[in-house]
């Protein structure tokens, strides 16, 4: 009896739904072999690897390992190509057969064996390296020149140092012409020669604003500062494209330069922004057995006036369980306006109002000034303004004195630490001299600044961290100032272990009291032992005194301690327990630090 064919067909369809729907038959067999490969230049072609990357995520589907070993070839060889291996072999066997001749269309129901082979060969030399004609004062990589390791990124940087050599100096059309790469596989040679057409100077043309919505497209130039009519710069694009990121108000600046050139010679840029959410809340926690709780908050307008101002109202509220003063409270306010005058130069407004309970005064303070933010460079950047302050305060002896001064403060700050919560390279500097003008009984002087930290990798899970902090009251006596103006040591600020503000000087009466120099100087040793888990050893050493420069009028102080970081992705976790090594207390306090990011 002859089965119908509509019948043969629903049971061949049944028959091969029920196959795939069957698992696939687990690989038993994987190697990856590279002889007389060492160990870096094997984790490369691993790391390249799309077999390497299924297997590892545990993936036997027969059709997508076939895939991944057919697509293999081509990137296999791209790796050994750019390490200067010209002629290597590349097998890559599917049970015993070569993947490439397996039909992509009719992959094995299942795979038992794969093995990758990876074999080099020799290591190619360049016989000729010419790149040319160069834009003056182009500087070519010197590993592109003849009997040097060749490979296939050698050439492409020497052809892209020439091509950003003529682009530098206007040429913005600048391109590779000709190129002749030849393999001389008997002698091991590559022969390399790039020809550059440099194009015509060009000038910057029309500077095309897309996708602003709340932020004029007026604003958006003047903070810009695109340097429409002047000698093409790839250097000045970037740079306005950097000043629209800087004020914070665009999720995403992206710049393009225009297709062709227009007749004149000039070409267009476009920037296209999304800009932010106009609102910010953001709030943070700190803790100390000593200086207790602070709780911090702000609010954040990144588009006040329709020109990118930003408005930030910042509390906080300290001192919470505080065994050594009382609780401080502070409201601030800022109103920043970018490209003011220059699309460098940031204006700014700012007020505070706080008190503040600290062991030797209760002060009340207002002060409000404007001034000036100057950005030179991504790392570098001053700022200066003019400041009114009032403070009533009472000191512990219950006498009570109003101060009142106009002040010139005047910062500069070096950046160029890799990450500002959890730095492991680079350094940051912040140097200010702030001149004060007393009125009524107040003194007239200056008040002196520095905090400068250094960071050192040791391989990848170890790092160096150091800082000093340096203030000075010059042209002034120390009661003729405010004293949240001078200077103390101890706590999670300066020297860990101590109480808050435990170091300072006497004054007669006797009365504590800040001093008019401080010198503070921390270590720490970071080591992570995970992803995660990280732990610190530290040392602190402060000293205060009571002249404008250290001496033997000071007195000074040490902790030491452990701390253990938990890394949140977006800053570490901070606990920190520190004991007195020198000074008071010595063998007896312990104090325990809580924040996020590192202690400096």
């Amino acid at each position: 009896m002859r089965t119908p064919t509509s019948l043969k067909s629903l049971l061949l369809s049944a028959g091969l739904s029920l196959l795939c729907s069957l698992p696939a038959l687990a690989l038993s067999e994987y190697a990856f072999v590279t002889p007389g490969v060492d160990n870096s230049f094997r984790n490369k072609l691993q790391a390249a690897s799309l077999v390497q990357e299924a297997i590892d995520a545990g993936n036997t589907n027969p059709q997508e390992l076939l895939a991944a070993a057919r697509a293999d070839y081509g990137r296999m060889v791209g790796v050994l190509y750019e390490a200067g291996y010209f002629g290597g072999v590349v097998s890559i066997r599917v049970d015993g057969r070569e993947a490439a001749q397996i039909p992509p269309l009719f992959p094995p129901a299942a795979i038992n064996s794969l093995t990758v082979t990876v074999q080099p060969g020799n290591r190619f030399v360049f016989g000729r390296a010419r790149v040319g004609p160069l834009a003056p004062g182009t500087k070519i990589p010197p590993g592109y020149a003849p009997g040097r390791p060749a490979g296939t990124r050698i050439i492409r940087d020497a052809a892209e140092a020439a091509v950003d050599g003529w682009r530098g100096v206007g040429h913005a059309r600048a391109s590779v012409a000709q190129q002749s790469i030849v393999a001389e596989h008997r002698q091991n040679r590559l022969n390399a020669e790039l020809g550059i057409a440099p194009g015509p100077v060009v000038t910057f043309g029309r500077f095309v604003v897309r996708g602003n919505e709340r932020v004029s497209t007026e604003r958006i130039r003047d903070i810009a500062g695109f340097p429409e009519g002047r000698q093409f710069d790839p250097a000045e694009a970037t740079a306005a494209a950097k000043r629209l990121r800087r004020t914070g108000t665009f999720r995403s600046v992206a710049m393009t330069e225009g297709e062709t050139l227009n007749p004149d010679r000039t070409l267009d840029f476009e920037v296209v922004l999304i800009e932010e959410k106009r609102r910010r809340l953001g709030y943070g926690v700190e803790y100390s057995t000593t200086d207790g709780a602070t709780l911090s908050a702000f609010w954040l307008h990144r588009n006040l006036l329709g020109g990118a101002e930003r408005l930030r109202f910042d509390a906080e509220i300290s001192g919470l369980g505080d065994s050594t003063g009382g609780i401080d409270y502070s409201v601030g306010a800022r109103l920043t306006r970018p490209g003011t005058f220059t699309p460098t130069t940031d204006l700014y407004i700012d007020g505070l109002a706080e008190r503040k309970e600290e062991p030797d005064f209760l002060t009340k303070t207002v002060q409000f000034g404007f001034g000036f933010t100057k950005t030179f460079s991504d790392e570098l950047s001053a700022e200066a303004g003019i400041r009114f302050r009032y403070s009533d305060v009472t000191d512990s002896l219950g006498v009570q004195t109003e101060y009142m001064l106009l002040s010139l403060p005047i910062e500069a700050t070096w950046d160029t630490r890799d990450d500002p919560l959890d730095a492991t390279e680079g350094f940051f500097v912040n140097a200010g001299i702030e001149p004060f003008l007393g009125l009524s009984d107040t003194a007239s002087g200056a008040r002196i600044t520095g905090d400068a930290r250094a960071y050192r990798a040791l391989g990848e899970r170890i790092v160096l961290a150091g800082r000093v902090q340096i203030g000075s009251i010059v042209g002034a006596s120390l009661t003729g100032v405010p004293p949240d103006y001078r200077f103390y040591s101890g706590g999670g600020g300066t020297v860990r272990g101590h109480s808050y503000q435990s170091l300072g000087i006497t004054l007669p009466g006797p009365q504590r009291s800040g001093g008019a120099s401080l010198a503070v100087l921390s270590l720490e040793a970071r080591a992570k032992l995970g992803e995660k888990i990280g732990v610190v050893g530290f040392l602190d050493y402060g000293y205060v005194g009571a002249n404008s420069f250290p001496d033997d009028t000071g007195g000074s102080h040490a902790g030491a301690g452990l701390g253990l970081r938990y890394d949140t992705g977006i800053g570490p976790i901070r606990l920190d327990v520190a004991t007195p090594v020198a000074g008071a207390g010595v063998g007896t306090n312990i104090q325990v630090y809580i924040g996020i990011g590192q202690a400096f």
